[in-house]
């Protein structure tokens, strides 16, 4: 998709209705509880936000940033996500939780950021984590910088998200769940699957 394409199209990101659960569904394991407003506040979670930040590569076609998590002794360790992380004390919002997390991890500037809207918010069971998304763009090309908790940096182009071609299934096991198959997109040969699969399902419909 050519960028300038993608930027015609805000006004309607906009303004569309979000797919909730229904789009993020679509990329849960089947095993998945579909928790209810009252049961997830009945746990406590943590809040935390993330950034889907789109922008022109050196072709002008419109990417997408996800990281692949550093290695380490924890729920997420190595998986494929967007930046972002918990609410700090600092922090005024969750969009400024996205911003100011999407600056540490990979070092794009928030004035360098555009808001457009917040999807809807994803939970995830085994961290306890209440997620907010954002979508973000920037109108040039980025310089990624990672830091310590970013393995590797990683720039889809949105025709291969809108590609049903890259939806598949995986065998996975997790903490919660022993040797079963989990729908997931394979994006640049890395495997998305989980709160961020979900994420990307509902904006994959947004853009649709």
């Amino acid at each position: 998709m050519i960028f300038s394409d993608f930027i015609n199209q805000i006004e309607k990101l906009q303004r569309k209705q979000l797919g909730g659960l229904t789009s993020q569904f679509k990329l849960a394991p089947k095993l998945r509880m579909r928790y209810s407003e009252e049961l997830i506040l009945s746990k406590n979670p943590k809040k935390a936000a993330v950034l889907a930040l789109f922008y022109p590569d050196n072709d002008n076609q419109t990417r997408f940033l996800l990281t692949e998590r550093a290695s380490y002794n924890g729920a997420h360790s190595a998986q494929i996500s967007f930046p972002g992380g918990k609410l700090d004390k600092t922090d005024n919002n969750l969009k400024t939780t996205a911003l100011r997390e999407t600056y540490e991890e990979v070092g794009v500037p928030f004035e360098a950021i555009q808001i457009i809207r917040q999807t809807s918010n994803a939970y995830i069971p085994p961290s306890n984590f209440l997620v907010a998304p954002f979508i973000g763009i920037s109108e040039k090309t980025p310089l990624f910088i990672p830091n310590e908790e970013v393995a590797e940096v990683i720039e889809v182009l949105v025709s291969d998200l809108l590609d049903d071609k890259n939806l598949t299934f995986v065998e996975m096991e997790t903490s919660y769940m022993k040797n079963i198959e989990v729908p997931c997109f394979k994006l640049n040969d890395y495997i998305v699957w989980g709160a961020t699969a979900m994420m990307l399902s509902e904006i994959k419909d947004l853009l649709k």
